[in-house]
């Protein structure tokens, strides 16, 4: 089953997959949680080998980061893509479900 956790660093990989040079914080800002969040999902995905910070040499600032996907991060990145689909998947049938059985109900107060 695809955590909270899996869904945010399966995110994580998707944006810098096509903005490696992207910061923290417009990761966070995108993906709707802290900076502090975000850093720590970084250096775990660093950690796990999914991911190389690498400076910016051309940025002013010279603290800035460009983040590559490592081969072992672009397979999970799939892995985690075909976990998170199956999950969407499923919420979007059980919604669906739920807005049907409403409208049946809805069509039976007004008489339909």
């Amino acid at each position: 089953m695809l955590t909270e956790r899996d869904a945010l660093d399966c995110e994580i990989l998707y944006l810098l997959a096509s903005e490696p040079e992207l910061t923290q914080r417009e990761l966070a800002r995108r993906m709707g949680v802290s900076l502090g969040r975000t850093n720590y999902c970084l250096k775990a995905l660093a950690g796990r080998g999914w991911l190389k910070l690498e400076r910016f040499r051309g940025a002013k600032a010279k603290a800035r980061y460009v983040y590559a996907l490592t081969p072992g991060g672009l397979v999970q990145r799939s892995r985690m893509a075909g976990r998170f689909l199956a999950k969407k998947r499923a919420e979007y049938d059980y919604v669906k479900a739920q807005i049907a059985l409403v409208e049946r109900d809805l069509d039976e107060r007004a008489g339909r």
